[in-house]
């Protein structure tokens, strides 16, 4: 049997259909203990040392205004584009190393 490969974004998924609200609203009504999650395996130890964070999830942006030494700058962007990304990125690296 072939399968066809369906690649969608947010903004062109389809509506979802009758049948599947009433399915979604059906099971948002059960109680957790009453959901069969047999056919979902467990998570070794080694999965989630492995997992990668954040990795579909965005924190929202907040614009701030900070002073830098000039070399600093220069050095971020003589690497191209999205220098304030990497900011971000070199931040977030530290914070997470001070959690550590």
């Amino acid at each position: 049997m072939k399968t066809k490969t369906v690649s969608c974004t947010l903004d062109t998924l389809p509506p979802l259909t009758n049948a599947q609200r009433e399915n979604i609203a059906r099971l948002a009504a059960l109680p957790a203990d009453q959901i069969d999650t047999n056919d979902v395996p467990e998570l070794t130890d080694g999965q989630f040392r492995s997992a990668l964070r954040r990795r579909f999830h965005k924190e929202p942006k907040k614009q701030i205004t900070a002073r830098g030494d000039a070399d600093v700058l220069e050095w971020l962007k003589s690497h191209g584009k999205g220098y304030q990304t990497r900011i971000n990125e070199i931040l977030r690296e530290a914070m997470i190393r001070s959690s550590l």
